[in-house]
């Protein structure tokens, strides 16, 4: 059964978006949907980075949210791992319910209802 994933990337700042684009398009080609619908992607776009990693201060980020089968997974992290523009990424079960938060209130007026 298909599990719902977030994956966070960040890519070398050198590479242009369409490279960046065909990149995400390999590497999601590897879970293919089970649904037939594209990932849902949000482009953060170039960062700097907090530290230097592989000697690059900036990174473009992107992150994606899909649906996957767990099996799929060890050749996409493989795929991943072994891209030289892949700087960093990190990839998690996405199973959070997405309903508002209450919203925060006021103490004082708590402790008046009481």
């Amino acid at each position: 059964m298909p599990r719902p994933y977030e994956a966070v990337y960040i890519f070398d700042s050198a590479l242009e978006e369409a490279a960046i684009t065909e990149k995400l398009t390999r590497f999601h080609s590897l879970v293919p949907q089970p649904s037939g619908e594209e990932p849902r992607l949000t482009v953060w776009g170039k960062r700097t980075l907090a530290y230097p990693i592989k000697k690059r201060e900036t990174g473009y980020y992107v992150v994606a949210n899909f649906a996957a089968e767990p099996a799929q997974l060890p050749e996409f992290e493989r795929a991943l791992k072994l891209d030289d523009a892949v700087l960093r990424f990190l990839l998690v079960a996405d199973d959070h319910d997405y309903t508002p938060s209450r919203a925060p209130t006021d103490r004082k007026a708590e402790e008046d209802d009481e």
